[in-house]
């Protein structure tokens, strides 16, 4: 496909991945439907390695590097925006690696592929008990949820802790309510949460944040900044497929009116190009800035401020691009990108909720640009 780079070697080999997006994108209606990624496809996700990426050698993982793993949600975001955006919490050890020792050795003991989701928001109240915690409440947006065996919430202990905490149990332990009703990404199955009087042990929690309990280069990546990448790199996969399609549709017939064929139509040329560069110059920016931060580490070092607020404009701005450009390739098709089942109204919606995302809200501009004039950004941005 156009424009990617990704080795599929690291996924099972050409011809296993080309099949695993090759199913994805024939069962796209199929996500949308029942409101998740069905179960056999996250098996699918386990075999090639989506949730072994990150996981260090150490435990049995992959270790594979922060650019490998965005370059391969992208390529899925292709084939189904709502699959990719499922696929990227295989970044999960980045939050796992900050429970204690002994526990990350239990999350990973028996295998390497554990599927993980969580809903932070909004922080509940956890009643402090000897050797952990009561925990009962709701929390939204728990993505990936019907196909996780870990979920995480997120807590504020009742004893005068200063930091919230994520509590993490079994995914038997919680209930989930099937009310994601949305206009895009509608098989992530981001569904509620719903805990009841859970005891979940101490050494099954961590400080939102947390330093990392792991020892490898990738847990010197900046948390944050990946977690938002891993979304944002969703819309470079849509954008890629929403130019294909329009390249597609071009190659058919000509217009019933009579009109020029839509490739032939100047206006189509210009606005066309125009996307094509909005995708590849905001893709090459956030590639690049993902680059120089793991160098950094790669020699030794931990990536600067400026490195992390570069990874955090870069990641806005490809999520805003790309849905421009995407929004660029539904207009000059007509009415025939509409249609609900036409892949063009798919991905336009898909790329509705990527923006919509606090983490690619203007908020990171205002950062970006407080820093840029020598302030301090926001705390947690960096």
């Amino acid at each position: 496909m156009p424009g990617y780079q990704i080795d599929k070697s690291l996924w099972g080999g050409e011809t296993v991945f080309d099949a695993l997006l090759d199913e994805v994108r024939k069962r796209r209606q199929e996500f949308e439907d029942q409101q998740y990624i069905s179960h056999d496809i996250i098996e699918s996700f386990k075999d090639v390695g989506v949730y072994r990426a990150m996981v260090p050698k150490a435990l049995g993982g992959d270790e594979r590097s922060p650019m490998e793993f965005l370059q391969m949600v992208e390529a899925m975001a292709a084939a189904d925006g709502s699959a990719g955006w499922v696929a990227s919490f295989g970044m999960n050890p980045a939050y796992l690696s900050a429970l204690p020792p002994q526990t990350i050795d239990k999350v990973w003991a028996e295998t390497p592929n554990i599927v993980f989701a969580g809903g932070i928001f909004p922080t509940q109240p956890a009643k402090k008990v000897d050797g952990g915690y009561i925990v009962n409440g709701r929390w939204k947006f728990g993505s990936g949820c019907m196909g996780a065996s870990l979920i995480g919430v997120g807590v504020q202990p009742d004893n005068g802790e200063p930091l919230p905490r994520m509590a993490v149990m079994p995914a038997e332990k919680v209930k989930i309510e099937p009310n994601w009703d949305v206009i895009g990404m509608v098989g992530t199955g981001s569904h509620d949460l719903v805990v009841e009087d859970v005891f979940v042990p101490e050494e099954w929690t961590f400080v939102r944040g947390g330093k990392p309990n792991i020892d490898a280069p990738f847990f010197r990546y900046p948390t944050l900044a990946f977690a938002a990448q891993v979304l944002s790199v969703t819309t470079a996969g849509l954008a890629r497929e929403a130019l294909d399609v329009v390249q597609a549709m071009a190659a058919g017939r000509a217009s019933v009116t009579g009109a020029p064929n839509l490739g032939e139509r100047e206006y189509v040329q210009i606005e066309i190009a125009k996307a094509e560069a909005k995708v590849r110059s905001s893709r090459a920016f956030f590639y690049e800035a993902t680059e120089d931060a793991w160098n950094s580490i790669l020699a030794g070092g931990e990536p600067s401020r400026d490195q992390i607020n570069l990874i955090r404009l870069a990641t806005t701005n490809l999520a805003h691009e790309c849905a421009d450009a995407i929004r660029s390739t539904y207009e000059v098709t007509g009415m025939t990108g509409t249609y609900n089942d036409h892949p063009l109204s798919r991905i336009m919606r898909d790329s509705m909720m990527c923006t919509q995302h606090a983490f690619m809200g203007a908020v990171t501009l205002k950062n970006a640009g407080a820093m840029f004039f020598g302030h301090d950004p926001l705390p947690g941005y960096l």
